[in-house]
């Protein structure tokens, strides 16, 4: 007898997290893509919402908007979505009681960060309400809870009495990330010079980083910096011994632009210790770039042997090397490490995991 998998696809209409909701279209290609025999996959979607993933057998449609569901469902008000096997790519999920063993229903929610707990000033104080608040209900309703590193399945656990409940399954890059055609004419819009290193991370985590370009005499281009951050990261560039004229801050890119900045790149740092799931050094294995990132449980559970991991702090000698002599060698590493992840095998993995439950 085949099974059905409800995936919760509640940012097609409305995007809050561009990387989260991205993530969510290419697991639900690739649990369609593996689908056990006589098993399917519908989705449930918020109201003015539409699917267009190919082999979706149905879709439910909810009557609130997806603001309004986020705060239904954080009050666990969750009507008209039904039972069975539930995968929520997100918190965002109906977590409310219901009973596995005899109506064999089921509810797994994804962790992709935990900047709630760990770096509260990083998001408004409602996101952080509501991811702590429906953790809470995760904590009292999840059958599962996805966290992709097992860094992040030892650190969540200071947050959430989650006992085994808690697995591992790894995100990817996304899916057809590749550098466009007209990639120079878009690094060219962007105003970027011909040689530079991509950052990642918070101001406070990006000031190694910035000594490190210093002492490579290479520019920077700072990646997701927040509204209003740019001063701050120019001053903190300035400091470090880095020109503001040779700190380019761009803030949320769209992906293409994102490939044809990182597939120019002369190497990516890695500069966060926080945990969470690393998107940009994903894009940068994907593209095989080299990369140099701060140790941390996160990097060496995700990057590994794919880049040169150093104590953060200590970034100097290792981005000089990757701007030097060690760049062939990263650059086939970081392509190498790439093919340990894609979303077939993350969605094998959640197939497994409904089917233990």
């Amino acid at each position: 007898m085949g099974a059905v998998l409800r995936v919760v696809l509640d940012q097609i209409a409305s995007v809050v997290d561009a990387d989260q909701a991205g993530a969510a279209r290419d697991l639900a290609r690739g649990l369609v893509e593996t689908a056990p025999t006589d098993c399917t996959v519908e989705a449930i979607v918020p109201s003015g919402a539409s699917v267009d993933l190919d082999g979706i057998a149905e879709v439910r449609t909810l009557g609130l908007g997806r603001r309004e569901l986020a705060a239904s469902w954080q009050l666990g008000i969750a009507p008209g979505v039904g039972g069975g096997l539930i995968h929520a790519p997100s918190l965002m999920a109906p977590l409310v009681k219901h009973d596995r063993v005899h109506d064999q229903d089921q509810t797994a929610v994804t962790v992709w960060d935990l900047s709630a707990w760990e770096s509260p000033q990083t998001l408004s104080k409602s996101a952080v309400a509501w991811q702590r608040g429906m953790l809470r209900r995760a904590a009292k309703h999840a059958d599962a809870v996805v966290v992709p590193t097992h860094a992040m399945a030892e650190r969540i656990a200071e947050f959430a009495k989650l006992g085994d409940r808690v697995r591992v399954i790894a995100g990817a890059p996304p899916t057809g990330f590749v550098v466009p055609e007209d990639a120079a004419d878009r690094r060219v819009e962007l105003s970027l010079p011909s040689r530079y290193v991509v950052l990642s991370g918070l101001v406070d985590e990006l000031e190694d980083a910035f000594r490190a370009a210093a002492s490579a005499d290479v520019d920077v281009v700072v990646l997701d910096a927040p509204d209003g951050a740019e001063p701050r990261l120019a001053e903190a560039a300035s400091a470090a011994g880095l020109p503001e004229r040779r700190a380019h801050i761009r803030g949320v890119l769209p992906s293409e632009d994102r490939a044809a900045v990182l597939g120019a790149a002369a190497a990516f740092v890695a500069a966060s210790t926080r945990t969470t799931w690393p998107w940009r050094a994903m894009e940068a294995l994907a593209l095989g770039v080299p990369i140099v990132a701060a140790d941390s449980g996160t990097h060496r559970d995700v990057i590994a042997e794919g880049g040169a991991l150093v104590p953060a702090g200590d970034l100097v000698d290792a981005l000089a090397d990757a701007v030097g002599s060690g760049e062939r060698r990263l650059r086939v590493l970081a392509g190498d490490r790439a093919k340990a992840f894609s979303w077939a095998s993350s969605a094998e993995r959640v197939w497994h995991l409904h089917a233990d439950l």
